[in-house]
């Protein structure tokens, strides 16, 4: 008898375990347990826009306005390290005025660097 008695309380406790497994299994629980994942992934999502996207849209938004107020007389530096005066603008070249000589070139627009706020002595000195 006492062998039939633990035998009936193995089968209780194995009931009970499969029911509260069906529990756990649920589709409410299921979401609950994917709520910490998702929103680690909206956070990680969110660091990388204020850390890469936003601060490469300012960056490109102020490439864009510097070549769209090119003027003719400013002194800019070119993305090969070449320094020159504007002296004519198209839609998309620039003719710089470049050395002593004031030889003339003309680049793509999207090849200017900068625009330079130094004074122009450094023209008139003579190149090594």
């Amino acid at each position: 008898m006492l062998l039939n008695y633990a035998y009936l309380l193995d089968a209780a406790d194995t009931a009970a375990t499969a029911a509260e497994g069906e529990a756990a299994m649920s589709p409410a629980a299921g979401l609950a347990g994917m709520i910490p994942t998702l929103l680690f992934l909206v956070v990680m999502i969110v660091v990388f826009y204020f850390m890469l996207i936003r601060p490469q849209k300012k960056k490109d938004k102020a490439v864009k306005d510097m070549l769209a107020n090119l003027k003719v007389g400013d002194r800019i530096c070119t993305i090969g390290g070449i320094y020159g005066t504007v002296t004519g603008l198209r839609e998309d070249s620039v003719t710089l005025a470049v050395g002593a000589q004031k030889m003339p070139m003309v680049i793509a627009r999207w090849g200017v660097r900068s625009v330079e706020d130094a004074p122009l002595e450094n023209d008139t000195e003579a190149l090594v």
